[in-house]
């Protein structure tokens, strides 16, 4: 997301160097690059006049101090203001009302909205441990309730049924007195959404919202649409008291200037965004995280704490004991690392959060290719015997004809495999030893994918 102003910032601080004053002369390229990456990023306009103002003003005549570079104090100034923008801190969702807590979600037909329902029932269910019930008033788009119904069985939560000859308003009360007796923690309304913004539309939300008296009305937005999204959105928060907003494929090919758009032109807090196709693909929005990320910082709380949701602690501890004696680490181990990283959203996700310099380094490996091999690994390894994962040395000729053809393979991607397994092998057994400056230059060609 917004990879061309982190390209251009990152230009703009190189050019920086050896400066000892951040002056209105020396921010002045800068500042044109800024805004220039914000427009073609889709930043609404007075957005990008009051970011660039904010940047020249606490920037200019800001002595450059210790060890940093210009470049580095104009980056902490950048980040700042992106942070302020975005709403400055993450703010969460509010359930501190009498249970079951309303969250009645909004938004254009298309943004998302039921698939994020589902996602945010399920991450309440798991990260809060809240007994979360869901309900369909959307009576118009064919399948909506079919939908919904599905992806909350797929998320673990549970489902109050609805029909399309049902009035939205009966659906939502008869839900309501449902979660009510069986003392559910949250009920989500998922409500109708349209092509486009109408007053029809806009009077039943109202009617649902003053029904169900919900403790958190969310506006579900697309990322993709960049000035189109601003506007939609403004035009709800006119129409319904919003208390937040969820981006949605925030993780496609966006340009990103919703993110930086929605929370000044309305207001209110960015409270999550989706980042994967998965019903685990949300996350809480924190601003300061995503200015850094935007920055080239990376995000490495967020990596952090995917690790320590997705990791198995266990395994983790009897890898790395393994890994300290240099014996044992077999095809086993092998598989179960690929999927811990899978888990954490595979490749593309972890390059996401890492600073610049070490996408950079790690810039050597093509991501799709990556990730290709990376599936024909599982594949070939899938293919074999719990004997002969312990035990590769086991598989000669024969075997490798029958496990290139379980996998669906050449043979020479058996044996690339098991040179690369050798080869890792052999580095296990330099970092039980302390070589760590042997493992790092080992490393190079391992990664699937690196040119």
């Amino acid at each position: 997301m917004l990879d061309n102003l982190t390209q251009r910032l990152a230009k703009v601080v190189k050019t920086m160097r050896g400066q000892a004053r951040l002056t209105e002369d020396n921010i002045a390229d800068m500042l044109r690059e800024v805004r220039m990456a914000l427009l073609e990023a889709d930043v609404a306009l007075p957005v990008v006049k009051e970011l660039t103002a904010q940047i020249k003003e606490k920037a200019i005549g800001q002595e450059v101090v210790g060890s940093l570079t210009p470049g580095q104090a104009l980056i902490g100034v950048v980040h700042k203001a992106l942070t302020d923008l975005m709403g400055g801190t993450a703010t969460g969702i509010n359930l501190a009302t009498q249970p079951p807590a309303v969250i009645l979600m909004a938004g254009l037909q298309g943004a998302g909205k039921t698939t994020t329902t589902a996602k945010l029932g399920k991450w309440l269910k798991e990260r809060q441990k809240k007994k979360v019930l869901v309900v369909s008033c959307d009576v118009y788009r064919p399948a909506a309730i079919e939908q919904l119904k599905t992806v909350a069985a797929q998320a673990g939560i549970d489902f109050f049924p609805s029909s399309g000859e049902q009035k939205p308003a009966d659906i939502a009360a008869a839900a309501l007195d449902h979660a009510k007796r069986h003392y559910y923690d949250v009920l989500f309304v998922d409500t109708a959404g349209r092509l486009a913004i109408d007053e029809a539309m806009m009077a039943e939300i109202q009617a649902l919202h003053a029904l169900v008296k919900p403790i958190e009305t969310l506006f579900v937005v697309d990322a993709m649409l960049g000035q189109d999204a601003v506007n939609t959105a403004k035009a709800f928060n006119e129409a319904l008291p919003l208390t937040g907003i969820v981006l949605s494929k925030l993780d496609g090919d966006s340009r990103g200037g919703a993110a930086l758009s929605v929370r000044h032109i309305t207001g209110k807090p960015l409270k999550f965004a989706g980042v994967g196709e998965k019903l685990d693909g949300i996350e809480e929005f924190h601003p300061e995280r995503m200015a850094s990320r935007i920055l080239g910082m990376g995000d490495i709380l967020s990596l952090v704490e995917e690790a320590h949701r997705n990791v198995d602690q266990d395994k983790a501890e009897a890898l790395a004991k393994k890994l300290k004696s240099g014996k044992g680490f077999d095809l086993n181990d092998f598989k179960a690392q690929i999927s811990q990283m899978r888990q954490m959203g595979g490749i593309s996700s972890l390059m996401d959060k890492l600073p610049a310099q070490l996408s950079q380094a790690a810039g050597q490996v093509d991501e799709k290719q990556a990730e290709k091999s990376i599936r024909r690994t599982e594949g070939i390894i899938n293919s074999m015997t719990l004997e002969e994962r312990s035990k590769p040395e086991l598989i000669k000729a024969s075997r490798k004809r029958r496990i290139a053809a379980g996998a669906g393979v050449q043979v020479q991607e058996v044996n690339r495999l098991l040179t690369q397994f050798e080869q890792m092998q052999k580095m296990m057994k330099t970092f039980s030893k302390g070589g760590m400056g042997k493992l790092m230059r080992g490393m190079k060609g391992m990664m699937p994918g690196m040119r």
